[in-house]
């Protein structure tokens, strides 16, 4: 291979390489390349089927005019025969001959026309088919491209999204109200512990005025019966 042929290797494959990206992007510019290379193979083949069947119907205008031609050549060899006109009767039965041998071939190749047609036109019919195929799976599989970019580029987003700060601030919220509510509640112990020492000492004075009650009331009690000893001596 030349240089010449090697650089135009390379350009064709650089040129199919950016093609190739340009339709992964745009997968309806695939889409619509094949759609309209069928349409036009479609076109091509509407136009070599019309030809067969113009071709067809060539031949069977043919047939019937040999035939119709054949058959008035068959009353002609009658008539001179009976009329005694042998070399018309020989130059009739000639051209009979040719008529016969040429619808043969009118007829063969009316079956060869016939079959050629109706293959061009199971080729239409599968080329147009194709062609709808194309187009429907245009449509849908370009929706789940466009589906599947739209989650990607939602996953991507959330996979971008830090959650760890806001956690951390809630952490650090968190952490603070269980410091406040243990603040309030030492807070509480604190002075419930004052108030229980409080009462402990109320009802230990209280306990002790009652006790030097009694002994006041004993002592009153029993000078009283001291003196009352004391002016019983006396009388």
């Amino acid at each position: 291979m030349g240089f010449f042929g090697r650089i135009y290797n390379l350009w064709k494959g650089f040129l199919g390489v950016f093609v190739g990206r340009m339709e992964e992007k745009h997968p309806e510019i695939a889409y619509e390349n094949a759609i309209n290379a069928m349409t036009e193979k479609y076109s091509k083949l509407k136009s070599a089927a019309a030809g067969l069947i113009k071709h067809r119907a060539k031949l069977e205008a043919s047939i019937q005019k040999a035939e119709k031609e054949l058959e008035d050549i068959n009353l002609q060899v009658q008539m001179a025969v009976e009329q005694g006109e042998d070399e018309i009767a020989v130059a009739l039965l000639e051209r009979q001959e040719e008529l016969e041998t040429a619808l043969n071939d009118y007829r063969a190749d009316l079956e060869r026309a016939a079959k050629d047609a109706e293959t061009a036109k199971d080729s239409l019919r599968a080329v147009k088919e194709e062609i709808e195929k194309l187009k429907r799976e245009k449509d849908k599989v370009i929706a789940q491209i466009k589906d599947a970019e739209a989650r990607k580029q939602i996953q991507e987003q959330l996979d971008g999204i830090s959650v760890e700060d806001d956690i951390r601030a809630l952490g650090n919220v968190r952490e603070y109200a269980d410091r406040v509510r243990a603040e309030v509640q030492i807070g509480d112990e604190l002075e419930t512990s004052s108030m229980e020492g409080k009462l402990k000492a109320l009802k230990g004075q209280t306990g002790s005025m009652k006790a030097r009650a009694r002994l006041e009331a004993l002592k009153a009690k029993r000078t009283g019966a001291a003196e009352g000893g004391d002016g019983q001596k006396t009388l």
